[in-house]
C-alpha cells in the first residue's frame, strides 16, 4: 500500500511525527507542492492508492491521471480542495478532519479581542525601545484601553467554535448574543438567540463563526456594518470570504468601525493590494488560529484514524457520500 502527503510541512514542521502513517504502507511526504501545477501533483500522486492533502487540489484532472488512486484524506475539515464529485463518480472516499481546532480557535478569537484592548504586543515593543524608562510619568498607554466587562458580544454561527468563544467571553462579564440558524440547549445555556439586525445593533464586539455558505459570503458588507453600533469591534477568524474588505477597510478608516481582528483574508497569502493592509486600526494574522501543536496533533490522529478504517473497508468522516 503507497501513501503519500503532498503538503505536509503546515500540519508537521517538525514537532510533530508521521510514524503511525509509517506502519500502515510505504509512505512519501512532500513539505510542499505546487497549488497550480497539476502535472507536478500527478506526479507526486504517482501510483499511489492513498493521498493526504492539505491545501493541495486534487482536481478532476489530476484523479483521471492516477487511476490507482483508492483513497484521500484531507488534514484539514474543509474539503473544498477535492473534486468530490469526480471522488464520487470513481468510488474514491474522501474523508475530512470534521473537528480538531475548537479550543484554539476560540481561544485566538479572544486573544485578537485583547489585543485590541490592550495593545500588549506594541507597548512591550515600545518598553524595550526605552519609551518607559524615558517617560517622565510613572506610566503610558498610546492607544485607549478597553475593560470588556459588562460590554456585549454578539456571535455570528454558534456552534462548536462560536459556543467556545462565547464562553471565555461570559467569563470575563460580556453579555453574548448569537444568531445562528439551529438554536440548541448548551447555546442558551451560553447566549440569547437573536435576530441578526439585533445582534448587529446591540453588540459592542461582533466575533463571525458561521462557515462559509452561498448565503453566508460577504455577510459583513457596507450594508451590515451600517447596523452596527458606532465604534464596534470586529473579530473574524473564520472565512475571509464571509466580509467585503473594501467595505470593511471604510468602515475602519472612517471610525464607524474601531478595530478589526482577522485571521483570515479572502485570499491567502494575502495579497498587496488588499485594502485591509493600509486600513487603520487593523490586526491581521496568517491563518495560524488552528495551528496549535496539540490542535495539529488532533489532526494527525485523526487522519491516522481515517486511514485505517479505510484499510478496514469501513471508512469514517466520509464526505462525499461513499
Amino acid at each position: 500500500m503507497k501513501l503519500v502527503v503532498l503538503d505536509g510541512y503546515t500540519e508537521n514542521p517538525g514537532d510533530l511525527s508521521w510514524g503511525a502513517l509509517e506502519t500502515l504502507g510505504e509512505l512519501t511526504v512532500y513539505d510542499r507542492s505546487s497549488l497550480t501545477d497539476e502535472q507536478e501533483i500527478i506526479d507526486r500522486i504517482g501510483g499511489a492508492d492513498i493521498v493526504l492533502t492539505n491545501k493541495t487540489p486534487i482536481t478532476a484532472a489530476v484523479l483521471n491521471a492516477c487511476p490507482k488512486l483508492k483513497f484521500i484524506s484531507v488534514l484539514a475539515t474543509g474539503y473544498n480542495v477535492v473534486d468530490c464529485a469526480c471522488a464520487q463518480e470513481k468510488g474514491i472516499p474522501v474523508s475530512n478532519v470534521p473537528t480538531y481546532g475548537t479550543a484554539s480557535v476560540g481561544q485566538f478569537a479572544i486573544a485578537l479581542l485583547l489585543e485590541i484592548c490592550h495593545h500588549i504586543g506594541h507597548h512591550n515593543q515600545s518598553v524595550h525601545k526605552g519609551d518607559w524608562e524615558k517617560c517622565q510619568d510613572w506610566c503610558y498607554w498610546d492607544y485607549p484601553l478597553i475593560e470588556l466587562e459588562g460590554k456585549t458580544m454578539g456571535i455570528i454561527g454558534f456552534g462548536r467554535i462560536g459556543q467556545t468563544t462565547g464562553k471565555i467571553a461570559k467569563a470575563l462579564g460580556m453579555e453574548i448574543l448569537a444568531y445562528d440558524n439551529f438554536p440548541n440547549d448548551p447555546g442558551r445555556s451560553i447566549a440569547s438567540y437573536v435576530t441578526l439586525d439585533e445582534l448587529l445593533a446591540r453588540s459592542d464586539v461582533i466575533a463571525v463563526h458561521c462557515p462559509l455558505f452561498p448565503e453566508t459570503q460577504g455577510i459583513i458588507n457596507k450594508d451590515t456594518i451600517a447596523k452596527m453600533k458606532d465604534g464596534v469591534i470586529l473579530i473574524n477568524n473564520s472565512r475571509g470570504p464571509l466580509v467585503v474588505e473594501q467595505d470593511l477597510a471604510d468602515a475602519l478608516n472612517s471610525g464607524k468601525v474601531a478595530a478589526a481582528g482577522l485571521d483570515v483574508v479572502s485570499t491567502e497569502p494575502i495579497l498587496g493590494d488588499n485594502p485591509l493592509l493600509s486600513a487603520q486600526n487593523c490586526i491581521i494574522t496568517p491563518h495560524i488560529s488552528w495551528a496549535p501543536r496539540e490542535s495539529r496533533q488532533r489532526i494527525m490522529d485523526c487522519s491516522v484514524s481515517n486511514v485505517k478504517a479505510f484499510l478496514t473497508g469501513k471508512p469514517i468522516n466520509v464526505v462525499n457520500g461513499l
